[in-house]
């Protein structure tokens, strides 16, 4: 199982990389993508929007399902990944290489009450 141990999980399958100017990049972990399937279609949150941590705010969907996608922590959206939306298959080919949407998270230090890699990789061994 792919798990890079520099990002940070939910138990809702997202991934969250920090960058250095502050923000955060959210994407669906390689577990999530590969339950759902060849993905169809993704719908983003607007840029400018805020969200409380655990507000569902996308949708990634597969030939089989549809998935909401929730924040991992409260903020604001700085910033989109328009490609998807005319590429959703790019998230079937290297999950943690692409992004969903990035944020300014209101509080940074919350991001270490997230789960890391070995415990992500307990949640989903779990199911």
């Amino acid at each position: 199982m792919n798990l890079p141990a520099e990002l940070k999980y939910t138990e809702s399958h997202e991934w969250i990389r920090s960058d250095s100017d502050g923000t955060v990049a959210i994407g669906i972990t390689d577990h999530a993508q590969e339950a759902l399937g060849d993905l169809v279609f993704v719908e983003l949150p607007s840029v400018g929007r805020k969200l409380l941590a655990g507000e569902a705010c996308a949708v990634v969907e597969s030939v089989k399902a549809a998935s909401d996608v929730y924040a991992p922590l409260a903020g604001e959206v700085v910033a989109v990944n328009e490609a998807l939306t005319s590429a959703p298959e790019q998230v079937n080919q290297d999950a943690y290489a692409t992004w969903l949407f990035r944020m300014r998270p209101n509080d940074p230090t919350a991001l270490a009450g997230l789960l890391d890699a070995a415990a992500y990789a307990k949640t989903i061994a779990d199911e």
